[in-house]
């Protein structure tokens, strides 16, 4: 289907005549229509011929006018309508950059990573699959701060997280301003599933808010989350494993959490553990908002201004071979 996006433009095509008919030209009187030559001309036939040839200028200015009012008006091509169905949830990660988070107590492709680098590399996966979720990203430490709001756009909180380095934000552990922040952003939007994922490692010893308060936010709100302690086992050079130097988290805090907000918490001793638990938060039931009516569109308005372009390139070309036919025949 072919539409003009602003057909009212049309309305200033007679523009110009409309200038002619109330400011027309002045006309000299018979008397003084004579003109002086330095030297004697003849008037013939043929060059009245051509003072009446200045039509064809004319229609073809016409033509450039008409070129340009018509790819102003924004021609375009509509394709067929595309049924996208509009479904997802509001969900947002908060992750831990406390100092505790320098544990190397997590392998991934066989080497020993800290545990912030085995999050980041187990999340970019489950980033890249959450087409249709609305992701936000919170980081928290001495307290909590909002790296990216609820957004379709997956790289950028992608790469927002693998920014995200330890100490970023100090080294004690905000759980409580995590979810209240997390509450806060949710309360924006009326109609959402909304889920909050919180990875931690530690227990909650820093920030304005408990998180018995944090809790009780959440639950007036209908947010659900679900916690993941994080923390493993240290190898010695021989291959044995150690308990972590790392702090421990508060498994009871962060079970009554999840339980109590309709969640679940999880253990995330290494990372098959940790893709085993984002594949059962797959599980989670997204909204339907109904569907959502598309049409691809393609802007044609090139093809009029590229037809005024070329015959005002004719007629400045004729103009210029005519002038310098006239200075030679001279």
């Amino acid at each position: 289907m072919f539409e003009f996006l602003w057909p009212y433009v049309f309305f200033v095509l007679p523009l110009p005549l409309l200038v002619y008919k109330l400011f027309p030209a002045k006309k000299n009187a018979q008397n003084n229509a004579a003109l002086r030559v330095p030297f004697p001309i003849s008037l013939d036939n043929k060059t009245i011929e051509k003072s009446s040839g200045k039509t064809l200028p004319l229609l073809a200015i016409a033509l450039v006018w008409i070129c340009l009012v018509a790819a102003s008006a924004r021609p375009q091509w509509l394709g067929e309508p595309i049924a996208i169905p509009v479904e997802g949830r509001d969900l947002m990660l908060a992750v831990d950059l406390s100092g505790s988070m320098k544990a190397r107590d997590m392998v991934v492709n066989g080497q020993a990573v800290n545990r912030l680098s085995m999050i980041k590399y187990v999340l970019s996966d489950f980033i890249s699959r959450r087409v249709g979720d609305r992701l936000g990203l919170i980081l928290f430490a001495d307290t909590a701060y909002l790296q990216a709001p609820l957004t379709f756009d997956r790289e950028t909180v992608e790469t927002l997280l693998n920014e995200s380095v330890i100490g970023l934000v100090g080294d004690n552990t905000a759980i409580g301003d995590a979810i209240g922040l997390a509450v806060k952003r949710f309360r924006q939007r009326e109609k959402s599933n909304r889920v909050l994922i919180v990875l931690t490692d530690g227990r909650n010893t820093a920030g304005n808010i408990s998180p018995e308060q944090a809790l009780t936010l959440a639950k007036d709100n209908q947010v659900s989350i679900y916690t993941i302690g994080v923390g493993g086992n240290q190898r010695d050079m021989f291959g044995f494993s150690m308990p972590s130097s790392g702090a421990n988290f508060d498994e009871g805090t962060l079970k009554l959490i999840a339980e109590e907000t309709g969640g679940q918490f999880f253990k995330a001793n290494d990372t098959e553990s940790l893709i085993s638990i984002y594949q059962q938060l797959d599980a989670l039931e997204p909204i339907e908002d109904g569907t959502q009516q598309l049409r691809p569109q393609t802007a044609l308005y090139y093809i009029p201004l590229a037809i005024g372009l070329f015959i005002s390139v004719i007629l400045a070309t004729f103009s210029l071979l005519s002038a310098f036919y006239k200075r030679n025949s001279n």
